[in-house]
């Protein structure tokens, strides 16, 4: 088992580095490469967890496959003979954590959905009652089911933490065609998503997608459904009232702010436990849903 922390693939154009995907640029397409990095309140941790980037690709590749007659996306191919010819010299690299995908102008936001109350969500709720401007019932307990779906969108912070606006907000940015599109979209696949995945014993508590324009059309693009950009919960262990054990990151966030770390660089090292646990949960995540592991 071999980890990776940063490619380097000196024959190819670089496009863009983000906290866990480095982005190579293959003219009308692009080659994206998951990481075993992994951030939390937005600091990259020096560790890298084992497993993390196939989980995060084949997990997007799942859902990239079960939601595509609600949205298109962008996805063309994670089978690395297929790739372009400028790719082989890195295919040890690649295989099991990439993909090639079309090329779109991403939208400037971050489209949450959120099924239940929860992270920064609870936090505005307990102040406003509502959740970027979204009026909710009173008297919900932490965790609670929310009676339906919300969209609760934010801003894509280049640098620094991104900020949780209001939906008119995101009119006034895009349109509000465009904007009532994303708000309908990003609900029909959190909706679809949440009920596949309580069939197999995980509450998806809430959700980030993103979108971008190809040739006038709508996509999703990025990743889809992952521990990365969710919330998911245990389902035999779900009880409103309370924070909720995880398969995704919380369990590193849970950590960290057992430490009493300051929430900015450099972050510690993290103890093999943690790694090795954090690996684990998203693994099981991985065989909740696809029913298969890594490899």
């Amino acid at each position: 088992m071999t980890t990776l922390v940063q490619t380097d693939f000196s024959t190819l154009r670089l496009f863009r580095r983000g906290k866990v995907r480095d982005v190579y640029d293959l003219g009308d397409t692009l080659l994206i490469v998951a990481s075993d990095r992994i951030s939390a309140f937005d600091v990259v941790m020096p560790n890298p967890i084992p497993y993390k980037g196939e989980v995060l690709t084949k997990i997007s590749k799942f859902w990239f496959s079960r939601t595509h007659s609600i949205c298109e996306n962008h996805f063309l191919s994670s089978t690395v003979s297929e790739y372009p010819p400028e790719c082989t010299p890195y295919e040890n690299y690649l295989r099991g954590r990439s993909m090639i995908v079309l090329k779109t102008e991403p939208l400037p936001v971050e489209c949450i959905v959120r099924g239940y109350i929860t992270g920064s969500g609870w936090a505005e709720y307990k102040r406003s009652q509502s959740v970027c401007g979204v009026a909710l019932p009173a008297g919900l307990k932490e965790s609670d089911r929310l009676p339906e779906p919300i969209f609760t969108p934010s801003t894509k912070a280049d640098v620094g933490h991104d900020e949780n606006i209001t939906f008119d907000e995101v009119a006034k940015m895009i349109g509000s065609e465009l904007a009532e599109t994303l708000r309908e979209k990003s609900i029909s696949l959190y909706a679809h998503a949440a009920a596949f995945a309580e069939t197999k014993g995980i509450i998806i508590a809430d959700t980030k997608f993103e979108f971008g324009i190809r040739n006038g059309n709508l996509l999703l693009i990025d990743e889809a459904l992952t521990p990365d950009s969710s919330r998911f919960w245990p389902r035999a262990a779900y009880t409103p009232g309370t924070g909720q054990p995880s398969f995704d990151k919380q369990f590193l966030r849970d950590y960290l702010l057992s430490i009493h770390w300051n929430k900015t660089p450099p972050a510690p090292e993290l103890p093999k436990e943690i790694v090795d646990r954090t690996s684990e949960k998203y693994r099981e995540a991985l065989r909740l849903l696809t029913g298969k592991d890594i490899g």
